[in-house]
């Protein structure tokens, strides 16, 4: 019976998983209270979202690890890769196309793409084409996820020629609002907006 994952929920698996990768080969038991403890979290609020992920937990005693990552991976869908590129490859475009922790998370960037290429070129196991060859690319590796790491003044143009090419989602890193169709997921990145909580953090304490 397929798990009824409330959108909050979900939304915290990623980090859920990423913590519990993160412990010592030896640790084989984890509690909510202890994840909750190190994550930031609320008891009650991490105690609820593993009832929700895996029914194995037992009071007093904990969940078991490999469990945990099994259930997680099984939400998020980490084994069958969902492909994506990145249009841009400059210096923030080319961290995350070396960036190896994305597959951890069911997702493979296979491709980039920068205006100033005009021919294909590797960086590590990955190649950076010309913007002309973004179609095929798509196409040839079914890509539901474009990445954009552009100048806010190419954003709009890119995330189009993106959406009419079949991708599903867009993960924006350029400063601008995009308005996209029914369909088609946005996630907006603000990275001067993320420096600043951190901030106000670091003052208020």
């Amino acid at each position: 019976m397929e798990k009824k994952i409330t959108k909050a929920t979900l939304g915290r698996i990623p980090l859920y998983l990423a913590y519990v990768k993160s412990l010592p080969e030896t640790t084989t038991i984890l509690s909510s209270t202890s994840m909750s403890r190190a994550l930031g979290l609320g008891e009650v609020q991490v105690r609820k979202d593993l009832g929700q992920v895996s029914k194995s937990g037992k009071p007093k005693v904990g969940y078991k690890i490999e469990e945990l990552i099994d259930a997680f991976e099984e939400i998020l869908g980490v084994k069958e890769k969902t492909k994506a590129v990145v249009v841009g490859a400059g210096k923030l475009g080319r961290a995350l196309i070396d960036n190896d922790g994305f597959e951890s998370f069911g997702v493979e960037i296979i491709a980039g793409f920068d205006a100033a290429v005009t021919s294909p070129k590797s960086v590590g196991k990955i190649k950076i084409y010309p913007v002309d060859e973004l179609k095929k690319i798509i196409d040839d590796n079914s890509v539901t996820i474009g990445i954009i790491t552009v100048p806010r003044t190419e954003a709009k143009h890119v995330a189009n020629e993106l959406v009419s090419l079949g991708v599903k989602g867009i993960w924006n890193f350029a400063q601008i609002n995009l308005d996209l169709p029914d369909g088609v997921e946005l996630q907006q990145e603000n990275l001067a907006l993320s420096l600043a909580h951190l901030r106000i953090k670091i003052r208020n304490k």
